[in-house]
Order: C-alpha cells, then structure tokens, then sequence
C-alpha cells in the first residue's frame, strides 16, 4: 500500500530537462498539498547542440550538466523517489542521450527520465490546471519549447486531446535565424513551416473545441509581455499585437537590436522563431486571445508525483484503460500478478531486487502480459510488447515501457538475453523478474484456483528451486511437465531450475 507523501517525503522536487531551458521546482508537502520552497531555472539550449546526425555535441552536454551541478546541491540529498527529473524533446531526439543520461544521474544521484511528447502534453495540462483558477467548460493549453510544442483539450484536472509538433524556438532558429537576422521571408519560411506542421491536428483540436486559451511558455509569456509594452493589452496575446510585434520586429533586423520590455536578453535569439509559431497557432487555430499560466511542466510532474502516493498513480489507470480495450482476461491476471509477487518477496533478497521499481514492474507485467492475445494467438507475447512498447501510456516513461515490454516479450518461449542486455545496468535485475513473471504464469496454466498450491522458493545467484508439497508434482503432471520445459528455456540465460 503506498505511503502518505508527506509522510514519507517532506520534501519533494521536480526538474524538467528542456530543449531551450532546464527548470526545478522544489516543494514541501503536508496532508496532500504542497508549497513551492525555490524555482531556478537556466538557459541551456541543449536542443541548439543537435547535429544533422542527431547527436547532442559536448558543448551542449557540459552545459547541461553544469546547470544540474547547480541544482543537484537542492536534490541529491533527497531519497529516492522524492526527486523526479524528466527529459524532453532534445534527449528524445538525441541518439546518444544514454552518454548524458549517464553522466547526469551520477551528479544529481537520480533517475533521469525521457518522457514522449504526449506524456510532456498530458504533465504540462497537469500543472497548468492546478496554477489557475477553476472554470466551467474546456480549455485549450499551448506550450513552446524548445524542441517541441504540445498542444491540449482538457476540462478541469483532465486532458482529453494531447498532442505533441515537432517544432520549437530553438530549432527552428536553427533553421530559419542561425545568423540571427530578421526579415520578412524568413519569417515567412518560419510560419510557414509551422503551419504545415499544424495541418495534422487542427481539424481535431477546432473539431472538440474550447473556451479559453491559456499559454504555458517562456515564449508565450514574453509575446505577452512585449505586446503589452507596445500597448496592445495588459499581457494577453491578441491577434493586433502579433501584428504590431512581428513589424517591429521586421523594422530591427536583427535578434541583437531586441530591446523590448518582456524579452530578456537570454530570449532574444530565439524570440522571432517562438514568435512565427505563436502567430501560426492563432491562425491555424482561430484563436483571438490568449492568457498565460505560471504553471507548466516542472509543476505538473510535481503533482504527478504527489498523486503517485495517494492511490492516484495515472500509471495504473493507463494499464487498467489498456486492459479493457484490449480484453485481458482481468480474473486471470489478478491470478498471475498475485502469484507473481508472492513469488518475489521470498527472492528479492537473495536476487538483490531490493528497488521500489522491481516489484511495481513484476506487478504491472502480470497484469498486461495477455494484451497481445487480442490481435492474435501466435506469438501474442511478440505482439503485447510492440503495443506496450509504442502505445501511449500517460504516466510512464519511455524507459518504463521498454522494461515494461521486455518482461511482456519475455514471459513464453525463449528470454531474448541481447534485448535485455541493452537495459544496460538494470539487465539483470530485469531477467530476474522476466523469470518470476514466467514461474507465475505456469503456475496458473490451467486457469483458476483448481491448481493453486503453497510452493517455496529459494533463490541463489544463477539459480531457482522450486519446493513443491509432497506429491503435489505427480498429482498435477502438466504442471510438472511446464516447469521442466521452463527448466530448458531458463538454461539457455544461463540458470538454472530445479524442482522438489
């Protein structure tokens, strides 16, 4: 049963690694609420560090990791599971973003995770509906990164349309203001790729519809603040100020000669870009108006990881929706998760599985290792672990559904060691759990309580004995033959199992 937060972590915090800016959040908790201590944030333009080959150059990386040497002296004291820190569009698109995973986890000492742009969408919806006022009817939230902007539909605390464009300031000043010179075909160039961009989803968005409009960017705030300077509103984004803003912008010339108030000299270089895609949005989008949150991602991860530890984890609820949509059988997964687990609290010590992580993962496995069954018998566990692996699941990481769908692919027929091998250090704690999730299901092969029996299990480094009742193996010979077959498969990752 999960703890009360407050109780177990009177402190918790929240850093979001950004393609333009990383930002932490640090709060203190009490009876289910929480009261922001320090929010730092730094430009760090990791995306700006991306080459043609899609590799972040060391530049980037040390800046990165110089701003998270900073920030670790708030978090790396904090115990696990306290701290989250999620990566985004730059380290999604990075292909060597294991090399600066690694180094950062070893200066904050903790778990950095890369999160889709969806999940970004859903987390920034998150922590804007907690930072306004409550209002009746839907809303449509904007956010441009860096790298990326997401865009959703959400009533309340809810979203109900995420969606994620590969656009943002940074790269798109890559592309279309390198040098940092203005000029309308440029912008033009700019807008119009935005546009393109925005075809695929602004029939859907106009299709669910909104009432209010709400921006929760760095660039959308400083749009706001600069089309109030010029008198154009009291910090809103309006249709005249775009206009007003984008002439003036025209008539400079250059990112070096931004001297407005509400764009700090550290936004000036990618200001034109955000500004093309702010102005793509309300075209494309119809919008006339649009306000500005606070509240954005950094918070919403924040109240993510609040509501993990009050019965409200979002992981479940995605798995619970999987399920039903792909008709697991729900008895016998409730079968196979509660063997499963009881199976792992007798080993978990002699097989080092002594992380939060290991028994949550064994639980979620169990429960979705049939999801495959729906698109066809033969090779189900192939089948289960592509959907777990590309489906979004609100609440997980990239990360979490690779291990997820490895224990998925792995649970029948042989353990594919080289994929496993791939997760790195966690390899063979995930190999551990891929056999106990295999013992669990074979146990309940026969579906039902018909073949339930005590059995124990000891456990040494590379090797498993299962303990039956006497005569209980003879009395139920498809069993015993499933584990002897089991005994063949589990050799060839080199352990060993052994029945008596």
């Amino acid at each position: 049963m999960r703890q009360n937060t407050a109780e177990t972590f009177p402190m918790i915090a929240a850093l979001d690694l950004g393609s333009n800016s990383f930002h932490m959040v640090l709060a203190r908790t009490a009876n289910g609420e929480m009261r922001i201590l320090e929010r730092l944030g730094e430009k760090v333009q990791l995306a700006a560090g991306i080459d043609d080959n899609r590799l972040l150059d060391e530049a980037a990386m040390q800046r990165g990791l110089d701003c998270l040497r900073r920030f670790a002296q708030l978090v790396n004291h904090l115990p696990q599971g306290a701290v989250r820190i999620v990566g985004t569009n730059a380290l999604r698109e990075a292909r060597n973003r294991a090399t600066f995973i690694r180094r950062a986890e070893e200066i904050v000492n903790h778990q950095v995770e890369v999160i889709s742009g969806r999940e970004e969408a859903r987390l920034i919806y998150l922590g804007v509906s907690h930072t306004i006022p409550a209002s009746q009817g839907r809303r449509l939230v904007a956010d441009i990164g860096g790298g990326s902007t997401e865009f959703i539909i959400g009533e309340g605390f809810e979203s109900q349309l995420r969606e994620s464009l590969q656009m943002g300031c940074v790269s798109y000043t890559q592309r279309f203001f390198r040098d940092g010179k203005i000029t309308p075909a440029r912008y033009a160039q700019a807008y119009t790729a935005a546009r393109v961009e925005l075809m695929g989803i602004e029939h859907g968005l106009r299709r669910l519809g909104w009432q209010e409009s709400i921006g929760a960017s760095g660039t959308i705030r400083a749009v706001g603040l600069a089309i109030k300077s010029g008198g154009f509103g009291s910090g809103e984004v309006n249709v005249e100020g775009l206009g007003w803003l984008k002439r003036k912008l025209f008539k400079l010339g250059d990112v070096e000669k931004i001297d407005i108030d509400g764009v700090k000299p550290d936004r000036r270089g990618v200001f034109p870009a955000g500004l093309a895609i702010l102005e793509a949005i309300f075209d494309a989008l119809e919008i006339s108006s649009m306000t500005h949150s606070e509240g954005a991602l950094r918070e919403g991860v924040l109240y993510d990881l609040l509501g993990r530890h009050h019965d409200e984890d979002i992981r479940d609820r995605s798995l619970s929706f999987l399920m039903e949509r792909y008709h697991v059988d729900m008895e016998q997964a409730a079968r196979v998760e509660a063997k499963a687990l009881e199976a792992f609290d007798q080993v978990a010590e002699a097989w080092n599985l002594d992380q939060d992580w290991h028994r949550e993962l064994l639980a979620w496995a169990a429960r979705v290792h049939e999801v495959g069954l729906d698109i066809a018998h033969y090779h189900y566990h192939k089948h289960g672990a592509y959907l777990i692996e590309h489906s979004d699941l609100p609440g997980f990481s990239r990360q979490d559904q690779l291990m997820l769908a490895l224990l998925v692919r792995g649970h029948r027929r042989n353990i594919p060691q080289d994929k496993f091998g791939e997760t790195g250090a966690d390899a063979d704690a995930l190999v551990r759990l891929c056999i106990l999730l295999r013992f669990a299901i074979l146990f309940h092969h026969i579906r039902g309580a018909n073949a339930v029996s005590e059995v124990q299990l000891k456990a040494v480094e590379r090797s498993l004995e299962l303990i039956f009742p006497d005569g209980w193996l003879s009395a139920n010979p498809l069993t015993h033959a499933d584990f002897e077959a089991e005994a063949a498969w589990l050799a060839r990752v080199g352990y060993e199992l052994r029945m008596k």
